[in-house]
């Protein structure tokens, strides 16, 4: 239940309107590009995204330029004239968005905190996976609990999935202790691998703190039957730690002021910042998942189109 004290500001915390806005601002966007090569998603599978599909749809005669494998050789040698099979593509797949909520995405320097650019990424992906006309799902995982949205088709079931997360994300604190479960995140993707099974679409947004080889492993046995994206979100400070002033860091009721203008501090920092990046990327090169990055200092919804736009000009 949200506390009385938090105002859903929208940058330090996610409201449900702002959540649910999006369902008109992403028309025309989509994960799958009508042509599949240069789709998000075209990696091993490019004829198709996997779990669209296909269903028969009629036996007609054979044109110049069908595919010979669709011959229906028993129709043709009843007829005596060449026969195909027809297909045409399911629209229906279940997609499932996994959403970050940990202490560790209760930070931000420009904007938004991580933990609302994650909030806003799941909402702008269900709205277009429902567009699409998929059935929308999700887990919203924080430090001591996860939530499983069942995949319907419905704009009921996103709003169901949009106020999950606005509940976790109000939630958060800077007084709140540290968690005893430091691997929220390998539990949630375990929770995914037994509940999507195969043929899914898994949008996984977060800022992938406290990964493993587990963390990898588990990413492959998700990749090996279904399609997956990595959204990852981090603050503008991993990539340009300020040169000057003082910088005050929480962990919970813990506060340390440090001096930035300092080499014996900034340089530390800073490796430390950008080389969290660099794994990330690392980790998610070797379990063959595309991964898009979102910096909390701008507009999710730009960057998305963006994101889209370099992947898809990155598999052609």
């Amino acid at each position: 239940m949200q506390s009385s004290n938090v105002t859903a500001d929208g940058f330090v915390y996610a409201s449900l309107p702002q959540l649910m806005a999006y369902e008109q601002r992403v028309r025309g966007l989509s994960f799958m590009a009508r042509q599949s090569i240069s789709s998000v998603l075209s990696g091993n599978h490019a004829s198709r995204m996997r779990g669209r599909g296909l269903s028969f749809d009629e036996l007609r005669h054979y044109m110049p330029g069908d595919n010979l494998r669709h011959l229906d050789w028993r129709a043709s040698l009843r007829y005596g004239k060449p026969f195909v099979r027809s297909f045409t593509e399911e629209r229906d797949r279940p997609t499932l968005i996994l959403v970050d909520q940990r202490m560790s995405m209760f930070f931000g320097s420009q904007r938004n905190f991580k933990s609302v650019t994650a909030a806003e990424l799941a909402a702008i992906s269900a709205w277009i996976a429902l567009q699409a006309g998929d059935r929308v799902g999700g887990l919203v995982f924080g430090d001591d609990r996860i939530e499983h949205i069942r995949p319907l088709r419905s704009r009921s079931r996103i709003e169901a999935l949009c106020s999950s997360i606005v509940r976790q994300n109000q939630q958060l604190s800077a007084t709140q202790p540290d968690s005893e479960h430091a691997d929220q995140l390998d539990q949630a993707l375990r929770n995914c691998l037994s509940l999507a099974g195969h043929d899914h679409l898994i949008c996984i947004i977060s800022d992938f703190a406290a990964t493993s080889e587990r963390t990898l492993q588990l990413l492959r046995e998700l990749k090996a039957h279904n399609d997956v994206i990595a959204m990852q979100v981090y603050d503008p400070i991993a990539m340009n730690l300020p040169s000057t002033g003082r910088l005050m860091v929480t962990q919970g009721e813990l506060q340390v002021e440090l001096q930035v203008d300092r080499r014996r501090v900034s340089k530390p920092l800073g490796d430390f910042l950008s080389g969290r990046l660099r794994q990330v990327a690392e980790l998610l090169r070797l379990s063959q998942v595309p991964l898009m990055m979102f910096n909390t200092g701008e507009d999710s919804l730009t960057q998305l189109r963006q994101e889209l736009g370099r992947l898809a000009e990155v598999a052609r």
